[in-house]
């Protein structure tokens, strides 16, 4: 059979959470099933480390998606016209975007509804316009929606409607590299970016929604408390750093001891994640929180939120805080600063939880969804 995929969010060295979801997902059900035919729809010259095995036929469809007028032509107008070529047995679509006049069975993975929680987050205006106009019909069209966590799914059934039995929950998994590093390792690591300080980890697109403003007066406050030398490290790009963000940071009195790290490449970021001395993912919202699973595969504490689908990733292997609360975050940094105990806990318990959870897995689940409509 043919199956016709969106791949936009498939390129090289610039692959976020759904992107990764893609990427690992796609990479196995492709070679899994040769006998199928799997037409990767890009909007945008692609690179040859995507096109996974020889059943994968890549197509480029204009213009770049990438601007809600954009989104429009690609989804509306580019794709269903690759699509009428194609003449393909399901389109599955593995960012939450679908054409919405499809007349093919579909498959839509709708990750999480952020963008329903907190509009305000979401800027320039015209982008949430477009969010809320068009989502609510990406949710109804497909004959299945495949998301990443029941925290996600229920989010879906309640604000669009949708019936529950049309939803699959599929797990993410962690890149096999997230593993543990030997001391020497962690030395090098701290020479390096920390001039060997302990240091508590920040990994994440710096968006208001990941809470980075308290994280910064949750270090300064820890930092008030305890006499240490500890560092903030900051891994992520600053595409939402004006606001609130930057006059957190500004006003800190421990900013000396914050590094800016930028996007780092996972070679390094594993390495980097395993030496922290404790991970801080603290979102107002997340459909799923793969950062936490590559935590607990770096054999790494995790400070997590209790709200939203945290709670449900980290289950008992992380400390549980209200985001929203500068001083319960700080505190549960100081709990691990002064207990060793809890610390090692919290690791034992995350090597347990990481078996949960796999690429392999996902990818498994994701083609029997897949295969369920194909079949229907």
């Amino acid at each position: 059979m043919r199956i016709a995929v969106n791949t936009r969010l498939l390129l090289p060295n610039k692959l976020d959470g759904i992107g990764f979801f893609t990427y690992e997902t796609l990479k196995r059900i492709t070679k899994a099933n040769p006998e199928h035919e799997f037409y990767f729809i890009f909007d945008r010259p692609y690179s040859e480390e995507f096109i996974f095995s020889d059943n994968v036929i890549p197509v480029v469809a204009h213009p770049q998606a990438r601007h809600p007028y954009l989104w429009y032509l690609f989804f509306e107008y580019s794709i269903p016209r690759k699509l009428k070529k194609i003449k393909p047995d399901l389109f599955l679509s593995t960012d939450g975007w679908i054409p919405t006049k499809l007349n093919i069975k579909t498959v839509n993975v709708i990750h999480d509804l952020n963008f329903v929680h907190f509009p305000d987050f979401i800027k320039p205006v015209l982008y949430r316009h477009y969010f809320k106009r068009f989502f609510p019909l990406f949710a109804k069209k497909p004959d299945r929606i495949v998301t990443v966590s029941n925290f996600s799914k229920q989010d879906i059934v309640k604000t669009y409607n949708i019936p529950a039995d049309k939803i699959d929950v599929v797990f993410n998994g962690s890149d096999e590299r997230y593993k543990p590093v030997d001391e020497k390792t962690k030395n090098i690591i701290k020479e390096k970016y920390t001039n060997s300080s302990e240091f508590f980890l920040f990994v994440g697109t710096i968006h208001k929604r990941k809470n980075l403003d308290n994280i910064f007066r949750a270090f300064d406050l820890f930092k008030q408390k305890n006499e240490s030398n500890f560092k903030l490290v900051v891994v992520g790009q600053k595409k939402w750093w004006k606001g609130d963000i930057e006059d957190s940071f500004n006003s800190m009195q421990y900013k000396d001891d914050v590094i800016f790290l930028g996007r780092v490449e996972i070679e390094e970021l594993h390495k980097i994640t395993a030496s922290a001395f404790a991970l801080l993912y603290v979102s107002l919202f997340e459909g799923f929180g793969i950062p936490i699973l590559e935590a607990f595969n770096a054999e790494t504490p995790v400070i997590t939120s209790n709200v939203s689908s945290m709670p449900e990733v980290a289950g008992d292997a992380a400390m549980l805080v209200n985001p929203n609360s500068v001083d319960e975050i700080a505190m549960a940094m100081d709990i691990l600063y002064k207990n060793e105990d809890i610390r090692n806990m919290l690791i034992e318990r995350g090597r347990v939880r990481k078996e949960m959870f796999s690429w392999e897995n996902t990818a498994k689940s994701l083609w029997k969804t897949i295969d369920k409509v194909l079949q229907s």
